[in-house]
């Protein structure tokens, strides 16, 4: 291995001057890869000048001990980030202790007979990819930190006890994707899927399914303006669904945080009544909701996706229509984000993807059990299909039955 190869800068203070340009012939810096030199003025002039240098080597334990430690103290505080490879002859290792506990990375014992600067060279590199992936796992610790606090926030909108009228079982379900960072370890992500259930009066239950696109903080942001404007408008002047959605939608096109980069957000609005068992819904962009028999296993779209219209925050005068379905008895009517459906072996997109025939299999499944267990079949089996990889994208499920 040679410098180099892993791109690394070294700036060396020496005391020997026949040794500094064998060691400067040794590590290669003589194309500008690094700096040696016995001047150790010199030597902070460099520093002073930045150069963004990976590794510091300096010889230490000389006959003036103090002195290089105070020299070492110098280029800490210049260099607070680089890390120092001390070298002093066998007979003075004693003094490395006061230099390792006040921050030096590590040492090499010099020899006699020049042997060591052998070795110079992978000991160096040793240490700058150790710094170098102790700097990594401390990212990825802190990425999981901001990841987490995000995640938090998103989960927060999602509601936990969700109250459903006579004679229907109402479930949901929501889970951010994965994905894998140093050191192989999963972090989950914060997400950019919404879900929302809540009585408008007592015969009246809205459902709200959204899904931003991407990932991450951008995706939440997203869904968070979202949230709150449909907290802010939602009265009983937008029981049509399709006036709502384009309400939502012009209002959106106004923020510049869902628009930014293309950016934009799914929505399924439906509201349900527990009289007449009529589900009015209308789509942004998003599946069609699904119609289970429980008695004969039939599962059937309530539309095409032509019923689909246009994702949110896209094109402020998009129109949107107003699709009603019946909800008989003895069913079961599935709102979905595509997360669930696009589930690919080893996360591979070259591969079949769980897709709506996995859903159904699913759903003729656990016709017979109750609704929670039912969702809880469907996130395992698009698990599953994985093989190991995890769904990469933000899934939710939301589950009505009809007694």
């Amino acid at each position: 291995m040679t410098i180099e190869s892993v791109n690394m800068r070294s700036l060396v203070a020496w005391d020997d001057p026949d040794e500094a340009d064998l060691i400067a012939l040794y590590l290669g810096v003589d194309e500008q890869e690094g700096f040696v030199t016995t001047d150790r003025e010199e030597f902070v002039r460099q520093a002073e000048e930045g150069g963004n240098w990976d590794i510091i080597l300096m010889s230490i334990g000389t006959a003036d001990d103090d002195a290089d430690f105070e020299f070492f103290r110098r280029v800490r505080r210049l260099l607070p980030d680089c890390p120092i490879v001390g070298a002093c002859h066998a007979s003075n290792l004693i003094r490395v202790a006061r230099y390792i506990t006040n921050g030096m990375r590590s040492h090499v014992t010099r020899d006699a007979a020049g042997d060591y600067m052998f070795l110079l060279q992978v000991a160096l590199e040793s240490t700058v990819e150790a710094v170098r992936a102790e700097r990594e796992q401390l990212v990825s610790e802190r990425l999981r930190e901001e990841i987490e606090s995000v995640r938090k926030l998103q989960q927060s909108i999602i509601p936990k006890d969700l109250d459903s009228p006579a004679g229907y079982q109402v479930a949901g379900r929501y889970e951010s994707s994965q994905i894998r960072v140093f050191g192989g370890q999963p972090v989950v992500m914060a997400g950019g899927d919404y879900y929302d259930i809540f009585m408008l009066d007592d015969k009246s239950m809205v459902f709200l399914v959204g899904d931003a696109s991407g990932h991450g903080m951008k995706a939440c942001m997203s869904i968070m303006t979202m949230h709150t404007l449909v907290r802010m408008i939602r009265s009983d002047a937008y029981r049509d669904t399709a006036s709502f959605v384009a309400e939502v939608n012009q209002r959106l096109c106004e923020q510049a945080i869902v628009q930014d980069e293309g950016g934009f957000i799914t929505l399924l609005y439906g509201i349900l009544n527990a009289e007449t068992h009529e589900f009015q819904w209308t789509s942004a962009g998003h599946p069609i909701p699904m119609l289970q028999e429980l008695e004969t296993g039939i599962v059937r779209p309530l539309g095409t996706i032509d019923d689909g219209g246009l994702p949110l925050a896209i094109i402020e005068e998009a129109e949107y229509d107003t699709h009603s379905s019946h909800v008989p008895p003895n069913c079961r009517l599935l709102i979905y984000t595509d997360g669930l459906e696009e589930a690919f072996p080893d996360g591979n997109r070259d591969h079949d993807q769980f897709g709506i025939e996995g859903i159904e299999r699913t759903l003729l499944a656990s016709a017979k059990v109750p609704i929670e267990e039912a969702i809880k079949a469907l996130f395992d089996e698009s698990e599953a299909y994985t093989k190991g990889a995890g769904r990469h994208d933000d899934t939710s499920v939301v589950l009505l039955e009809r007694e």
